[in-house]
């Protein structure tokens, strides 16, 4: 499985690594990912999710069902 969270789709970024002398060699910035389960009220459920930290903060603000359904994902498969 691809380091992507499910909910908000984040990816890792290509980035430089600079060093003192100001050489720059590339590097991937990745996403903090977690697998997290997650009470779904409406389908009386645990659903278990791979998510970014930031994805984690906005879901306690938001609620899962209305995240979910803004970022197009249908939490009956999960």
């Amino acid at each position: 499985m691809s380091r992507v969270c499910q909910l908000t789709g984040k990816r890792a970024n290509n980035a430089y690594a600079v060093s003192h002398s100001h050489r720059r060699t590339k590097k991937l910035q990745e996403v903090n990912l977690q697998w997290k389960r997650i009470w779904w009220p409406q389908g009386k459920r645990w659903v278990r999710l791979r998510l970014s930290t930031k994805a984690l903060k906005t879901l306690e603000h938001k609620g899962l069902d209305s995240f979910a359904r803004e970022a197009g994902i249908d939490l009956n498969k999960f």
